[in-house]
C-alpha cells in the first residue's frame, strides 16, 4: 500500500519555528531567571524565604544586682507573673455545656465556710476579684470578648499568689481558660532605705534615677535572640534556620553605702524633719574622711522603692488640696513626684552659712595671717565701704575681744570679715579653687548642681562680697562640695573624689573592677587640720555653738551654720545646718544634716540640726570600732540576782558603785536598776533586795522637761532615782524630754533618762 505524504506549506513552517523559537526563547529566560535567583541573588532571596519560615525572640538579660558594702542586697530581680485569660476557650467551655456550674468554696470574714455554685466566668471572676484585688466586672467584660484569647488580668503577681492560681488551675481544670507567663521585676528589699542614691528602674527595665541610673550601662547587660522556623501552619521546622545568641547579663556592683549606717542617718533626718516641721525637706550624708567612700546619704522624706509613684504622706497631704481629676491636680502630682524623687543632697544647692568658716579659718592658718591667740574685736558690727550700711554680727550687741579660737567657737561675723580682708580676693579665691567648689564634685550620680560664686573678676573689685563671702553668705554650694571640703580639712587636708562605687563584679561574682581612693590634691598642711581639730572639739565640748552636736565619750569636731533664703518669695525662711566629724584626733567619718526651712521653734542649725548630728555619730562611732571614752564617768550595772549578800556588795565596791541593802537576808532576791543599765559612778545608786523585801513603786516621778540638767538631777537624787543623759553636756541645757512619763509611780533607784539640748544658741 502507498504511503501518500501530505506536503507542509511554508507558512505552517515559519509557525512551527517561530513557536519553537518562543518556547526557546522562555526557556532562556526561565535559565536566566533561575540563575538569577539561585546564583547572582542567591543571599538575598534566601533571606526573603528565612524571613518568611522564621520568627526571632528577644532574650532578656538579667539585669545586675546592688550591694551594700558588706554584701547586702540593695536591688535585685524577682520572677513575676502575668496573669492572663483565654475568652474564646471560655465562651467554648461554656458552650459546650450550657447552664453548667462550678462549685465554689471559700471561709469568710468570720471563718465560715460558704459554697457557691458559678458558672465559669463568674467563678474566675470571683476568684481573681478576691485573689488579685482587680474589678470583678473588668474579668466579665474581658472574659466575654468573642474571637479573642489573650487578655491580661494582672501583672507582676509574686510567686507565692502565682501557686495559688496555679491551684485553681489544677481544681477547675482551667489550663485553656487560665495562664500564667513568666517575667522579671525589678526588686528592693529595703523598700525606701537609700531610695534616693538606689534609684529605680521604668517599665522597660532601664534605670532612671540613681545608681540605677548612672551605671544602667553596666547593670542592663546585653539582650540574646532566639530564632526558630516554622512552616505556614505554625509548626516547628526541624531547619538549620534555628539558633540561639546567648543574653549577657549585666554586671553587679557593689557600692560604699552601709545599711547600718544608712538606716541611722535616715532616723535622725525624720526626727529633724518632725521637730522642725521643715518646708523643704532635710538631707544629710556620711562620708569616709579618708577614702571619700560616701556612707550613707539621704533625703527626707523618702519614697518606697517598689511603688516609686505613690507620693509619701506630706506630698500626698499637699496634692490633697487640689481637686482630683483637673489639670492643677495632675500639675501638681507630677511636680511634688518629681520633688520628691529629687535627691537634695547631690542636686540642689545652699547657702553654707557659718559651717564654711571652717574653711575660712583652715585658709587663714595655713597662710600664717592667724594663730589660735590672734586677738580680734567685735562691736556687733562692721563697715566695709564707707557709705554702704554696716555687715553685722549674728550678736549684735558684739562679742568684744576674743580670740581667733573663741571666735570660730562662737561663730563671729566680724572675727570673720576681718580674716577675709586680711587674706585679700585672690588668695581667698584660690583657695576656693583648691577646696573644689568653683567645680562639680564628680559624684557618680546623675544631675549633680553645682556651686554659685561670683567669677575671680568680680572678686579683684567687689570687696564687700568677698569678707560676707568668709563667714559664709551669699553664695550656693551643694551638700556633698561642702562634706567633701570638710573631709579635706579632717583627713590632714587631702581633697578626695567622693564616690559610691566600691567594685564591680560580672554575672558569676568575682570582682572585674576595685575603685581606688582618688587624690584630687592637697589643699592644706596636716599641721593645720591638727589645729582646726582641737579649736572644733573645745567649742562642742565646751561654749562653742555647736555644743549640742556633743557626744559623750567622743571628740567631736562640728561647726554649725544658718543661712537666709536668698532666692524665695517668701521673707524669713532659712536653712540651718551642721557639719561634724570625729574623732576630733584621729578623723574617720564626717557628717552633715541640712534643714531646709524650718518652722518650729529657732530656725538655727545648732538647735534644728546639731542635735541630730551628735545623735548619729553617737550611734556611727561605736558601730564602726571607736571606744567610748565615758566609763570613766558612767559603769555598766552587773546582775547581783542570786548572789549572796556579802558578794553582791564586794561587786559593788570593787567597781567604785554606791548601793544601799534593803532587808536582812542573806540572798539578794530583787535588784534596782536593772542589769545593763548605765549610771553615773558620783550620783548612781544601786538598791539590792534581799530576804522577803521586794521594790515597791512609792516614787512618783516630777515633770522635768523644761528644767536645766542641774535642776533636774537635783529633783530625781533626792527622790533617790537614777539619771542618765543624753545630749550635750552643760548644766545649763534645757531637758525636752524624759524616758518616764512625769507622774509615774515607780521604785526608788528607777533609771530616769533625760534628753536635753540648748535652746539658746545663734550661730548666723
Amino acid at each position: 500500500m502507498a504511503v501518500i505524504r501530505k506536503r507542509v506549506d511554508r507558512k505552517t513552517n515559519k509557525r512551527t519555528m517561530l513557536v519553537y523559537g518562543l518556547i526557546l526563547l522562555m526557556m532562556l529566560g526561565l535559565v536566566v531567571r533561575l540563575f538569577s535567583l539561585q546564583v547572582v541573588n542567591y543571599e538575598y532571596y534566601q533571606k526573603l524565604v528565612i524571613d518568611e519560615i522564621t520568627y526571632e525572640l528577644e532574650v532578656n538579660p538579667n539585669r545586675g544586682e546592688i550591694y551594700d558594702r558588706n554584701g547586702k542586697l540593695l536591688a535585685t530581680n524577682i520572677t513575676v507573673y502575668k496573669i492572663i485569660i483565654s475568652p474564646q476557650d471560655i465562651i467554648d467551655a461554656m458552650a459546650d455545656d450550657p447552664g453548667a456550674v462550678l462549685t465554689w468554696t471559700r471561709t469568710d470574714e468570720r471563718g465560715e465556710e460558704k459554697t457557691s455554685a458559678l458558672p465559669m466566668n463568674k467563678l474566675i471572676a470571683t476568684f481573681f476579684s478576691e485573689k488579685l484585688g482587680v474589678s470583678y466586672d473588668m474579668v466579665i467584660e474581658k472574659a466575654a470578648k468573642d474571637g479573642r484569647r489573650y487578655e491580661v488580668i494582672a501583672t507582676k503577681v509574686k510567686d507565692d499568689v502565682a501557686d495559688e492560681i496555679r491551684a485553681f488551675i489544677d481544681e477547675y481544670d482551667l489550663h485553656k481558660q487560665i495562664f500564667l507567663e513568666a517575667g522579671t521585676m525589678r526588686y528592693y528589699p529595703y523598700g525606701s532605705l537609700a531610695c534616693h542614691v538606689i534609684g529605680f528602674t521604668n517599665a522597660d527595665g532601664a534605670g532612671v534615677y540613681g545608681l540605677e541610673s548612672y551605671y544602667n550601662n553596666l547593670l542592663e547587660g546585653a539582650s540574646g535572640r532566639y530564632i526558630e522556623a516554622q512552616d505556614p501552619f505554625g509548626n516547628d521546622m526541624p531547619y538549620d534556620y534555628e539558633s540561639f545568641i546567648d543574653a549577657e547579663n549585666g554586671s553587679s556592683i557593689v557600692t560604699t553605702i552601709d545599711v547600718t549606717i544608712q538606716h541611722a542617718l535616715e532616723t535622725q533626718l525624720r526626727e529633724a524633719y518632725i521637730d522642725s516641721e521643715a518646708g523643704n525637706r532635710v538631707t544629710g550624708i556620711v562620708m569616709d574622711v579618708n577614702t571619700g567612700a560616701i556612707l550613707a546619704m539621704a533625703t527626707y522624706p523618702s519614697f518606697d522603692l517598689n511603688d516609686p509613684y505613690t507620693l509619701d504622706e506630706y506630698s500626698a497631704k499637699e496634692l490633697a488640696r487640689y481637686e482630683e481629676g483637673t489639670d492643677k491636680y495632675k500639675e501638681k502630682y507630677y511636680e511634688l513626684l518629681y520633688s520628691m524623687w529629687t535627691n537634695k543632697a547631690v542636686t540642689d544647692s545652699y547657702i553654707p552659712g557659718s559651717t564654711f568658716k571652717i574653711i575660712t579659718a583652715a585658709m587663714a592658718l595655713e597662710e600664717d595671717i592667724v594663730t589660735p591667740d590672734t586677738m580680734f574685736y567685735c562691736g556687733g558690727k562692721k563697715t566695709v565701704i564707707k557709705g554702704v550700711d554696716p555687715v553685722h554680727c549674728h550678736k549684735t550687741s558684739g562679742h568684744g575681744s576674743l580670740s581667733f579660737a573663741v571666735g570660730l567657737q562662737q561663730s563671729c561675723n566680724v572675727v570673720f570679715m576681718d580674716v577675709g580682708e586680711k587674706l585679700g580676693a585672690e588668695k581667698f579665691y584660690n583657695y576656693l579653687e583648691a577646696f573644689g567648689y568653683k567645680k562639680r564634685a564628680g559624684i557618680d550620680l546623675p544631675a549633680e548642681g553645682g556651686s554659685i560664686i561670683l567669677a575671680r573678676k568680680s572678686f579683684d573689685i567687689d570687696v564687700l562680697s568677698q569678707q560676707i563671702y568668709a563667714f559664709g553668705q551669699n553664695f550656693n554650694v551643694s551638700a556633698v562640695q561642702q562634706l567633701t571640703a570638710i573631709s579635706a580639712v579632717a583627713n590632714g587636708g587631702y581633697l578626695l573624689s567622693p564616690h559610691l562605687l566600691s567594685s564591680i563584679q560580672d554575672a558569676d561574682g568575682n570582682i572585674v573592677t576595685a575603685y581606688e581612693t582618688n587624690v584630687v590634691r592637697q589643699v592644706i598642711s596636716e599641721a593645720t587640720c591638727r589645729t582646726l581639730g582641737e579649736i572644733l572639739e573645745e567649742g562642742v565640748s565646751g561654749n562653742g555653738g555647736a555644743k549640742n552636736a556633743y557626744v559623750e565619750g567622743y571628740k567631736i569636731a562640728a561647726k554649725t551654720g544658718t543661712s537666709e533664703k536668698k532666692d524665695s518669695k517668701k521673707e524669713g525662711l532659712r536653712v540651718g545646718s551642721c557639719v561634724a566629724y570625729a574623732p576630733s584626733d584621729n578623723p574617720q567619718v564626717a557628717a552633715i544634716i541640712i534643714v531646709d526651712e524650718p518652722s518650729e521653734g529657732a530656725s538655727y542649725g545648732s538647735v534644728v540640726a546639731a542635735p541630730y548630728v551628735g545623735s548619729l555619730m553617737g550611734t556611727v562611732l561605736p558601730y564602726i570600732g571607736i571606744e567610748s571614752a565615758d566609763n570613766e564617768k558612767n559603769v555598766m550595772v552587773s546582775s547581783y540576782v542570786g548572789l549572796s549578800r556579802k558578794a553582791a556588795e564586794n561587786a559593788l565596791s570593787y567597781e567604785g558603785v554606791k548601793f544601799e541593802v534593803v532587808g536582812d537576808g542573806d540572798t539578794v532576791m530583787y535588784q534596782v536598776p536593772a542589769s545593763g543599765s548605765k549610771i553615773t559612778k558620783d550620783g548612781g545608786r544601786v538598791i539590792l533586795y534581799t530576804g522577803s523585801e521586794s521594790p515597791e513603786k512609792t516614787v512618783k516621778v516630777p515633770k522635768l522637761v523644761g528644767l536645766t540638767v542641774s535642776a533636774a538631777n537635783k529633783k530625781l537624787v533626792n527622790l533617790g532615782l537614777n539619771i542618765a543623759i543624753s545630749g550635750p553636756s552643760g548644766a545649763d541645757a534645757t531637758v525636752i524630754d524624759q524616758s518616764v512619763a512625769e507622774g509615774t509611780y515607780v521604785t526608788r533607784g528607777t533609771l530616769v533618762t533625760i534628753e536635753v539640748r540648748h535652746m539658746d544658741i545663734a550661730d548666723d
